[in-house]
């Protein structure tokens, strides 16, 4: 991650290449893209979080099966 001095030129070389002009609107590209990765990003995560809790209904499923199997062995 780029520090203090690094920003800055970055900024300044941004400055020069696009002009004064043209900064709002570069950079309310970039705010836009950015959002917009965000979002794509969230919507992936979600996804996988509900996909994995459907993977683990049948582990808790088996999970129940071998508890009830015990208990009938140990009453046996």
């Amino acid at each position: 991650m780029p520090g203090g001095p690094e920003l800055i030129l970055i900024a300044f070389i941004v400055l020069l290449l696009f002009g004064g002009r043209k900064l709002p609107e570069l950079m309310k590209g970039l705010g836009k893209g950015i959002r917009e990765f965000n979002n794509a990003k969230n919507s992936i995560q979600s996804e996988i979080n509900t996909e994995m809790k459907e993977l683990e209904k049948p582990k808790i499923e088996v999970k129940e099966e071998v508890k009830v199997t015990k208990e009938k062995i140990k009453e046996e």
